[in-house]
Order: structure tokens, then sequence, then C-alpha cells
């Protein structure tokens, strides 16, 4: 009987192998750093931590700061407070998730290349601007002494003198959505339009021979075509509801707008820095837990509706 000897790996497709791996080592590598070893300061949450005393010389309390958030009346109240803020921000920000699709598809629309070009380039170099030169901006422009809208409207009768724009906390939620958006809208619908760019041409070839619509094209073609990224990102952003970042509500935040600003990254930063980094240690971590619940939820969500896996 003659005996099967056994197929060789080309040696090419062995070292194209281990060139990717070389590739993504850095990334993997960045990752571990900057994302997984901080998990290790978990363990603040379990000790009566002052700083400038060693670890080792600091009492153990167990779960002393966990119970705090509800055995605490008034830490209660301050938890839930920022907890509403949070998800007020993350149900605006999934509801006008939208936004970037719909400036995707009219920019698609647009004929003229160079004017097409010219758009995408003003609405996405915002996103590069950092959050204290955003803030800058909103202070020349609703700042109560030099504001120039400010000023505009109050020559016009429209508000009064002594009216703050930055400082009030009314519909606080919905001017920082929008600032929000002034500053990603165009980062958000690159995307959107590389999936519109994926699209197969024939398929706008043949709605144009049966007599379809500039509208009907775009309803029937380009929105079914990007359909699935918009559903990834969405579910990414469900598992991020609780995840608003900080930088945006650091640069607004005031003690006139402070209590509806104020979300839980944030939180954690004006209590760790007000000298009690066990408990905001503690807040941190099951914001860490609930993300992860969310994620996974939202990746059932995605294989039950959609028979594909996010993660």
């Amino acid at each position: 009987m003659r005996k099967v000897q056994p197929v060789k790996r080309p040696r090419r497709k062995m070292q194209n192998k281990y060139k990717l791996f070389f590739m993504a080592l850095p990334f993997l590598i960045v990752t571990f750093i900057f994302y997984y070893l901080p998990i290790s300061g978990w363990i603040y949450a379990f000790y009566d931590f002052i700083p400038g005393i060693p670890l080792s010389d600091t009492p153990y309390v167990g779960l002393k700061w966990f119970r705090t958030m509800v055995s605490n009346p008034t830490q209660t109240a301050e938890v839930m407070r920022v907890l509403k803020n949070t998800l007020a921000m993350s149900s605006l920000g999934l509801i006008t998730s939208v936004f970037p699709v719909i400036f995707a598809i009219l920019l698609s629309e647009v004929k003229a290349g160079w004017y097409r070009k010219l758009v995408q380039t003003l609405t996405t170099i915002p996103n590069f601007i950092s959050w204290i030169l955003v803030y800058a901006l909103a202070f020349s422009l609703f700042s109560v002494d030099n504001g120039v809208i400010s000023h505009i409207l109050v020559q016009f009768g429209l508000v009064g003198e002594d009216f703050n724009f930055l400082a009030s906390n009314s519909n606080i939620w919905v001017t920082m959505i929008a600032w929000y958006w002034w500053k990603s809208l165009g980062w958000g619908a690159i995307l959107y339009l590389a999936a519109i760019a994926g699209i197969d041409q024939e398929l706008y070839e043949a709605a144009e021979v049966d007599g379809a619509s500039r509208f009907r094209k775009i309803w029937h073609i380009t929105v079914p075509g990007i359909i699935p990224t918009f559903f990834v990102l969405l579910l990414l952003s469900i598992g991020n509801l609780v995840n608003n970042g900080m930088e945006q509500y650091f640069a607004f935040q005031n003690a006139m707008n402070k209590d509806s600003i104020e979300v839980l990254d944030l939180y954690v930063y004006n209590i760790a820095f007000a000298n009690n980094f066990p408990f905001a240690t503690a807040v941190s971590m099951l914001k860490s837990v609930v993300s992860v619940v969310l994620l996974f939820a939202a990746n059932t969500l995605s294989k039950v509706v959609r028979d594909e896996s996010i993660i």
C-alpha cells in the first residue's frame, strides 16, 4: 500500500503569516499597556488609600466603597444624578447618530468634485481640534461680555443682558450634543462615504435605465448599502452607553451647570482629584463592568436581528 506523504505548507505562506503578526504586534503592545495594564489599579478600590502612603501600609476595607454607593443616601443620589446625565447624553447621541448617515448621503450626491472635497475637508478638520479650543470658540461667541452672538441677540432683544449661555443649566444636554456633532460630523461620515463608494455602480445604472429618480436611487440602493455599517456602529455605541468621555464636559463645566453636565467619566475624575481615589476607582470599575455587559448584550442582539456577530 502506497504511503501518503504529508502536505507541506508553502514556505512563503508561513513567512507572510509571521509578517502579519509582527505588523500587528506594536498595536497589541500599545493596547496592553494603555488598556489592560491599568486594570491592576482596581486594587485601590479595596483599600482606604490616601495619596503619599504606600499601599502596603493602607488598611484593607474590602467592599466598603461599593457599599457606600447604596448605603449612603447622599452618595446614592449623587451617583444617580450623574448616571442620569450620562444616559441622557448617550441617548441623545444614539438618536442623532443618523446625522452622519444623512450628511454622507447628501455629500455623495454632490456632483462637483471640488466642492464635495472642500465640504468634506472643512467638516473633518474640527475633529482634530481639542475641546479646550472648541470652548475658546464658544466663549468668543456666547460669553456675556464679549460674545459676538450674545451681543447680537441682546441688541435685538431676544435675550436679556445678563443671560449667560455658557453658565446656563437649561438645555445643556442639547447644547453638548450640538457641539459634539459640530466637531465630529465630518469625521463620522467617513465610514459611510466609504460604504457608499463600495456599492456596485451597475445598480445605479440599472435603476437609471428603469427611470428611477435620484431620491428613489438613494432610498432603494444607497440606504440599503450602508445599513449594515450603520447597525454595526450603532450596536458598538450601545456597548459604550456609559462611556461619554470627559474632555468635552470638563472643558464646558462650571459651577452653574455642573449638576446637569457631570457625566460618569467626569465624576470619576472630579472625585479622584478630591482625594477620594478608592471611591473613584470603585465607580470606574462598575462602569467598566456595565460597559462589558452592554457590549455582549449588543452582540447578542446583533446575532438575533442580523445573524452576524460584531465581536
